[in-house]
């Protein structure tokens, strides 16, 4: 059964997802001007709709961690068990959201478990539940797996069993935005775009790998670093270059949704209150 703070973790981690999709201009992926979907070929209401989808299943993954009470081998079976029953929820409600799902529910269950834990303390905590193997995955390895093993890359599962290091760069980058945007005037979006740009920048996403393979993944990797050394997309230059880059990702195709699902996780952690207000709650 579910606890008014395990639905008050769900929902936090579908605000964050659908505060990820309302960014605009997201390079490469959907966005809300792409409402016909010709670019993406998702329809960015069908997403946002679908993203309400995962707060039943978060919100089990939160309870789970909550009786388990430590990070083992049940609670990781359980926790595959409830993800493989969201994504087809999920998918009934028009799909997508497949790697936020996995960052998303480790980050939800981590937080469970430790109610008082921020920050790289979530991350450290999802590592260690994510270091059990699932033995009720199905056989088949998922395209993301076999791209992983083709190109050497740490993929989905190997993010999380190193602590969700790109999610860590991504809450370092939204807190350096955040202090920058106070005296310079920009906004909470361009702080989250910064953020993204950040993990596109280094992460070795699957999804560009199998679509782009690995000089199409370096050509975006130094596209995003070209838009955050131009100043970030709270500077002109740095907006210019971001809509050129988006522009270019958009020709040719190129989307990268493992980033964007890091960020989700990112703005899901971001976004737990202070540890002194849970205690006194």
């Amino acid at each position: 059964m579910h606890s008014r703070e395990d639905e008050a973790l769900a929902q936090a981690a579908v605000a964050a997802l659908t505060g990820q999709l309302a960014l605009a201009p997201k390079p490469g992926l959907p966005d809300p001007r792409d409402l016909a979907a010709r670019v993406t070929r998702r329809d960015h209401r069908g997403l946002t709709w679908s993203a309400k989808a995962l707060a039943p299943g978060l919100a089990a993954m939160a309870a789970a961690a909550r009786r388990t009470g430590e990070p083992t081998p049940r609670l990781r079976a359980e926790l595959g068990a409830i993800g493989r029953c969201t994504e087809h929820s999920v998918g009934l409600a028009g799909g997508g959201h497949r790697g936020a799902l996995w960052a998303l529910g480790l980050l939800v269950a981590a937080a469970a478990l430790d109610p008082r834990a921020r920050g790289v303390e979530v991350t450290a905590t999802a590592k260690r539940i994510a270091a059990h193997p699932d033995r009720a995955a199905p056989r088949r390895p998922s395209r993301g797996a076999t791209v992983s093993a083709k190109y050497g890359a740490a993929g989905a599962r190997g993010e999380a069993r190193a602590g969700f290091p790109h999610v860590r760069r991504a809450l370092d980058a939204l807190a350096l935005a955040l202090a920058r945007a106070r005296t310079a005037g920009a906004g909470e979006a361009e702080a989250r775009l910064d953020a993204l740009l950040t993990v596109m920048s280094t992460l070795q996403d699957t999804e560009l790998l199998h679509t782009a393979g690995p000089l199409g993944l370096r050509h975006v990797q130094s596209g995003a670093r070209a838009v955050l050394d131009a100043g970030g997309t709270s500077a002109e230059a740095g907006a210019k270059a971001l809509v050129a880059f988006d522009t270019d990702l958009h020709a040719r195709a190129w989307s990268p949704r493992g980033s964007a699902g890091l960020l989700s996780g990112a703005l899901f952690v971001d976004s737990l209150p202070p540890a002194a207000a849970t205690g006194a709650a």
